[in-house]
């Protein structure tokens, strides 16, 4: 089992080209993607190559191995021109010893089992924590990257979880579950 997870897009073509291009490099069984997808957000300057219908087309191009959740840019606008489901605010993906938990960031599931791992976007900067009874990992940021953090997306591949540089493919942090 290998899944490419990546968040925050917001519209960059340029980064969502770099994307498609890592995903296929990586040849995983699917695109997690944990939202924010086309509109950039009130808080934030525009990424490069700000194209959301290009920045569509390109993820539409990848549809069919693509699992996605809404986050707080995504609107019921962006789905009319997605070929795929963004609407949810969680997705449970079980795997043989654990759940995973794929949500945006902005709001959080009510409960967490013992084991569960809890995908996040959202707060634009990569991390691993174990918390109370799970564990937290935020992919970072595909555009736009916070407190100085790497633009990345984030490589799962039976229990280990590898943090990659979008640009050049380099790994910069690895974990376990």
């Amino acid at each position: 089992m290998k899944y490419v997870i990546a968040s925050d897009i917001h519209g960059s073509a340029k980064y969502c080209r770099l994307l498609k291009e890592r995903f296929l490099e990586e040849n995983a069984e699917k695109l997690i993607l944990l939202g924010d997808l086309l509109y950039h957000g009130a808080r934030n300057a525009l990424p490069p190559e700000y194209n959301t219908l290009e920045t569509a087309g390109i993820l539409n191009g990848l549809k069919a191995y693509i699992i996605c959740v809404r986050g707080n840019c995504d609107s019921e606008v962006d789905q009319m021109v997605l070929e795929f489901p963004i609407t949810a605010d969680f997705a449970v993906i079980p795997l043989p010893e654990r759940t995973l938990i794929a949500t945006h960031g902005h709001k959080t599931p009510a409960v967490l089992r013992d084991g569960d791992v809890l995908l996040n976007g959202h707060f634009h900067v990569p991390a691993f924590e174990k918390r109370e009874n799970y564990t937290y990992v935020n992919c970072g940021s595909v555009s736009i990257p916070k407190e100085n953090s790497k633009h990345s997306y984030l490589v799962l591949e039976d229990s280990a979880l590898i943090w990659k540089d979008l640009e050049t493919g380099i790994p910069f942090l690895t974990a376990h579950l």
